[in-house]
């Protein structure tokens, strides 16, 4: 039969759109609701043994149909996570705690706040374990401040997280979640080096235990933050705006930066300062705050003494010029240091010189000549240098967990650990890094884009390895990328009369380590194997070993690891891992006036 569309029909038919749709809303909120409660549980213990009484709800008889329906609800949640029953307990324990007479007012984002006071504490309790640990062990001791300025920071990226869920928690989970997922995995990162700290032996197996819960519910907080915007992501609803994720620089709502772009093709969170600056960068003509020089020239004749004068809520974008000598100095861009462009000379003339190392006594996360660590570094000309030698093994020369950091034309040279790539997003365009063992090393999110990466003559018992991505999860947003870069032998690597040395693209520093390299030329120097195991077979399975489109006569894939976790990709999945996809960098890298491929080559 044909069916009349007249007004009250029309009508009819709008009601009823409206009434899907409401109960669409409604069956969509009560999930999200649930995944949230996972989200702010991610690094929840017994909310008790905190004693917060501030995230703790009133309690009252719930009935029993409710709470089978609640325990049904959450073991489903749970079984897509790696750990199942702390994900069950912890999540079960949320939802005990936010029941109560008042609870049907509460607003989902009210819940996870209070959740995650609940977690900052907890994330206390497992990282003041090391407190406990008295040892006149001098390297015990530093193990102990490192855990102490580790867990600063990662209660600062857990407040991040609990503060980027926003208001409309629908519509911005999908969208964010890049970001949840960056500040989770830095987390992640600082709850293992908080481990790794400490000597071989009974106080880094009591550490180790005392970290697992907390670590083991932040990996449950990335597959629930994963699960739950794929779904949001897939959902195609006509008026809510789910399915759809748009680059931060262009969304719009509560998020910081989250505004339309501004008419300058800028992302609106860039503040006029930026812009200003950026066209001046742009042009070649950056104009300093301050100045540093040997001779006295400038305002400062160090780095440090620059850095510490910098107003402490300076807005807009930071700018220091470097002139050229070798500062012998160890500077720190602190996390209050935010949006400091430093720039030299030129690699080779403007110096950041230290020896700190290993051999001598310092821990290997205390041995950077320069440390970044406010978020929206950039350095361009300039070079990095720890000049300890080789005989003095881990000695770093660059520690970059500045998030959104980005080096242009500079130089990192060292031997064992040059660039300490440590956590959050990197971009390096057109630098040269050069060591011998594991010389690139981190959890960081970091690509090399047009790179000459250096291989050098280490000791004669050592063997080199470009790179040791340190991924402690498989849902962490983090890896080594290398696109269109070039490994080159160091002229002195082989030596007339000297044993020969075997170079290696990488090794997996830890069980979930992920390095592609893509596009790339890699000399013949490099073992046919590519690749060499850690230990035994640690990580052999788990690990993600990519490559993609390289040339030079080391590209060669025939005589390859046959590990399970290496793997020759497509295109495809090569698309995955370029500068737009794996960073986000179309937003952030492209408004600096930094050149960057956002895609492939070929």
């Amino acid at each position: 039969m044909f069916q009349d569309f007249g007004p009250l029909t029309e009508r009819r038919r709008l009601e009823r759109q409206q009434r899907r749709k409401r109960l669409i809303v409604a069956g969509v909120s009560g999930v999200i609701f649930l995944l949230l409660l996972v989200v702010g549980a991610l690094a929840t213990l017994h909310v008790s043994a905190a004693g917060n009484s501030s995230a703790t709800m009133p309690s009252s008889t719930t009935p029993p149909k409710e709470i089978h329906s609640t325990t049904r609800t959450i073991k489903m949640l749970c079984s897509s996570t790696d750990y199942k029953s702390t994900c069950v307990s912890s999540l079960s324990k949320a939802v005990n705690s936010s029941r109560g007479s008042s609870s049907s007012k509460l607003q989902p984002k009210d819940l996870i706040k209070a959740a995650v006071v609940v977690v900052t504490s907890e994330v206390a309790q497992a990282f003041s374990h090391s407190e406990l640990i008295k040892s006149d062990d001098p390297k015990v001791k530093g193990a102990i401040e490192d855990c102490k300025e580790l867990y600063n920071y990662a209660k600062d990226e857990l407040k991040r997280t609990a503060d980027g869920l926003g208001k409309n928690v629908l519509q911005q989970l999908p969208k964010r979640e890049h970001e949840l997922k960056n500040w989770l995995s830095a987390v992640m990162s600082y709850q293992q080096t908080c481990i790794d700290g400490f000597p071989e032996g009974e106080f880094k197996t009591n550490m180790k235990k005392a970290m697992t819960k907390a670590k083991e519910l932040t990996s449950n907080a990335l597959a629930i933050i994963s699960e739950a915007s794929s779904l949001l992501s897939s959902l195609d609803i006509q008026g809510l705006g789910l399915g759809r994720r748009r680059l931060l620089s262009r969304e719009g709502g509560d998020c910081p930066g989250c505004q339309v772009s501004h008419k300058d093709g800028l992302p609106a969170w860039v503040s006029d300062a930026d812009r200003r600056l950026l066209k001046q960068q742009q042009a070649k003509k950056l104009k300093p705050n301050v100045v540093v020089a040997k001779d006295g020239s400038g305002n400062f004749k160090t780095i440090s003494e620059a850095l510490a004068a910098m107003p402490a809520k300076y807005k807009g974008r930071y700018v220091i010029y470097v002139k050229a000598g070798i500062y012998d100095e160890s500077p720190t861009v602190t996390k209050n240091m935010m949006n400091v462009t430093m720039y030299g000379d030129g690699s080779r003339k403007t110096i950041v010189n230290g020896n700190k190392n290993f051999v001598d006594g310092t821990r290997t996360f205390q041995t950077a000549t320069f440390v970044a660590i406010g978020e929206g570094f950039m350095a361009i000309d300039m070079g990095f240098r720890n000049s300890a030698g080789a005989v003095k093994h881990q000695a770093v020369a660059l520690r970059v967990q500045s998030d959104r950091a980005i080096f242009l034309n500079c130089r990192m040279e060292g031997y064992q650990d040059t660039l300490y790539a440590q956590t959050h997003r990197q971009y390096y365009r057109s630098c040269v890094v050069a060591g011998t063992v594991d010389f690139i090393f981190g959890d960081a999110a970091a690509i090399f884009q047009n790179c000459n990466l250096v291989v050098r003559r280490p000791l004669d018992n050592q063997q080199n390895i470009v790179t040791a991505q340190g991924r402690v999860d498989r849902r962490q947003s983090t890896g080594f990328v290398i696109q269109s870069c070039r490994f080159i032998a160091d002229k002195k690597l082989k030596v007339a009369g000297a044993p020969p040395i075997r170079s290696y693209l990488g090794r997996p520093w830890k069980e979930y380590s992920r390095t592609i390299i893509m596009e790339s030329t890699i000399g013949d120097f490099i073992h046919p194997d590519g690749y060499m195991p850690w230990e035994g077979d640690f990580a052999l399975k788990t690990l993600y070993y990519g490559e993609y489109g390289n040339k030079g006569p080391g590209a060669g894939l025939a005589k390859r690891v046959s590990w399970p976790g290496f793997r020759v990709i497509n295109k495809q999945e090569a698309v995955k891992y370029t500068v737009a996809s794996f960073i986000q960098g179309d937003d952030w890298i492209k408004a600096t006036g930094t050149p960057v491929r956002l895609g492939l080559y070929n």
